[in-house]
């Protein structure tokens, strides 16, 4: 915005100062000079004390000091102010400049104001936390950006090879390159669908109405019982009652990714998968345990990453999904305000633990 240019707000300040001496000058030589007028004759008088001089008299004498002394308050005033205003703004300088290096594109850039807590200090550390998250968004969205390309450019690509093979070879059926390029198509729309799912609960554009978790948690393990049964995995559902305010297709979504991941990332034979929904005071929770491979801790921190898998084994499964589901789960669960927390058991699996605020009764 391209704004004219005015006073500066050191100027401003010390022309403040110096006004304020001046008036306070002024009043105090007023109140003086009226004190003074309470005892003094109109005119110039002998008495038996001695010469008493008029108002006259008293006013050639103290005019040129109070004058002298109001020069002396504006000087005074000017000057000291000028010099208090740069101390006192000198932390604004420091803001302005981290400002201007934002706005080039420099978020590493900290002001790190030393001192005590003042408000020039809260609003330095307040602006060092908004560029650090900011910085942290940008380079999430920088790798969530760069995963997805190399994600979408696989069918892309799979799907050249197979072309160029078939034109290369004539004894080639069409049936099984139909099949193949069904399965790559079909991967890509799952990718993309999760795509545009992902980034619609980030921008948290959706209507919110009640929704009972444990209907919804029952809801998702009907759908995913064919898959469980084809894994020789078992889904038991129990709990109370918990409602939440948010959206129904996003919960049933965030649901169902966490149901499917319990099944797909389980032990390759009787393997189990534990719903539970529970209300307590101010929330509800939505828990989903499951038995598998011990994972460990460092492991378990960045499953919420978009494109991040448990392990190697599971890339090549059928039903690996695109490496989004936790993302999603997790983009939801913040879209709603809750918490979501990822727990490895001891004797192997997962406890995934979505805390939501519950609805009012």
């Amino acid at each position: 915005m391209n704004r004219e240019r005015g006073l500066s707000v050191r100027l401003k300040l010390t022309l403040s100062y110096a006004g304020f001496l001046m008036v306070a000058g002024v009043v105090l030589l007023a109140a003086v000079w009226v004190f003074l007028l309470r005892y003094v004759p109109e005119h110039a008088m002998s008495t038996p004390r001695g010469f008493v001089p008029g108002r006259d008299d008293l006013v050639r004498a103290f005019a040129p000091p109070a004058a002298w002394a109001l020069v002396f308050l504006l000087a005074s005033g000017l000057s000291g102010g000028w010099i208090l205003a740069g101390r006192m703004l000198a932390p604004l300088d420091r803001i302005t400049d981290a400002t201007r290096m934002a706005a080039r594109g420099s978020l590493s850039h900290r002001i790190e104001m030393e001192g005590r807590r003042d408000e020039f200090r809260e609003f330095a550390d307040s602006f060092d936390g908004m560029l650090a998250r900011l910085e942290a968004q940008v380079v999430e969205q920088q790798r969530f950006a760069a995963n997805a390309s190399h994600e979408l450019r696989t069918p892309l690509a799979v799907t050249q090879i197979l072309l160029d093979v078939a034109r290369n070879d004539p004894n080639r059926t069409g049936d099984e390159l139909v099949e193949r390029l069904h399965a790559v198509n079909a991967r890509a729309i799952d990718l993309t669908e999760a795509l545009l799912l992902l980034s619609r609960a980030d921008q948290r554009s959706f209507a919110r109405e009640h929704v009972d978790l444990s209907l919804v948690a029952e809801e998702a393990s009907e759908t995913l019982l064919p898959l469980a049964e084809q894994r020789r995995s078992t889904i038991e559902t129990s709990g109370e009652v918990a409602s939440a305010i948010g959206s129904h297709a996003l919960l049933l979504q965030m649901t169902t990714n966490l149901i499917h991941n319990a099944i797909v990332h389980n032990l390759p034979e009787h393997g189990t998968v534990q719903v539970n929904t529970a209300r307590g005071p101010g929330h509800v929770l939505l828990v989903v345990e499951n038995t598998g491979d011990k994972l460990p801790l460092q492991l378990v921190s960045t499953l919420t990453e978009p494109f991040q898998r448990g392990s190697e084994r599971i890339r090549t499964q059928h039903h690996a999904g695109v490496g989004l589901g936790l993302a999603i789960v997790k983009s939801i669960t913040q879209a709603h305000n809750g918490i979501l927390t990822l727990t490895p058991l001891a004797a192997g699996g997962l406890r995934v633990t979505v805390q939501l605020p519950a609805a009012p009764v």
